[in-house]
């Protein structure tokens, strides 16, 4: 059984989401823990719970996602996941950031890199990499079938879709993404998006606005 930990981190409001399981095996994904507060609550909460992180996930690599990547990578000797198509977003992290005040420590590329249908481990559980292009070229979703879950990145929102208006955003193809990797799950599978509350497949398959 998979616990779920959220924090909300950053001027933009990034859920972060420490994972794991019997186990005490952890994996922490998108950690946009940024000033010193929220990397100190990010670490009480996996020293309270005597939980090791063995992983490090990005769902996609703008910068509000990435911030807290070096911290945790320094603090529990870890290298980003990821997927390669995200390249042009971690090597332009710091120019993004400075727009908007934010000072990254050194950008640590993804080490461990992911395709579509590929299978992350930690503890006794699995998460499936599903590949989601269309609100940022990189961008992947984590499935648990067993669990019912998915962590989404900024692909879906509750009664939203992912910005197609940044670089290498495309709506076609977001629409694409969700309906072929996302609303082919049961509509009991609940939905952790990158902002916001959670949602379900179902709800979003009836009400989201934006999808056809």
């Amino acid at each position: 059984m998979i616990t779920i930990k959220s924090f909300v981190f950053n001027p933009f409001q990034v859920n972060t989401f420490v994972l794991s399981d019997e186990t005490g095996e952890c994996v922490i994904i998108d950690p946009g823990c940024n000033e010193s507060w929220e990397k100190q609550s990010l670490s009480a909460y996996i020293e309270d719970k005597n939980l090791k992180p063995v992983a490090l996930i990005n769902t996609h690599f703008h910068v509000d996602h990435i911030l807290g990547n070096h911290y945790v990578c320094e603090k529990y000797k870890l290298e980003p996941t990821g997927h390669k198509a995200g390249r042009m977003f971690w090597e332009t992290a710091k120019e993004y950031g400075s727009v908007f005040n934010l000072e990254l420590d050194e950008i640590r590329r993804p080490v461990h890199l992911v395709e579509d249908g590929d299978t992350i481990k930690f503890g006794q559980s699995e998460l499936e990499v599903r590949y989601t292009p269309g609100h940022a070229d990189g961008s992947i979703c984590l499935v648990s079938t067993d669990n019912k879950f998915v962590i989404a990145g900024d692909v879906l929102f509750q009664a939203s879709i992912g910005r197609t208006d940044l670089p290498t955003g495309d709506f076609d193809l977001l629409m694409k993404s969700i309906r072929e990797k996302l609303f082919t799950l049961p509509d009991d599978t609940i939905v952790y998006p990158g902002h916001g509350p959670k949602t379900s497949i179902g709800f979003e398959r009836l009400h989201n606005p934006f999808i056809e």
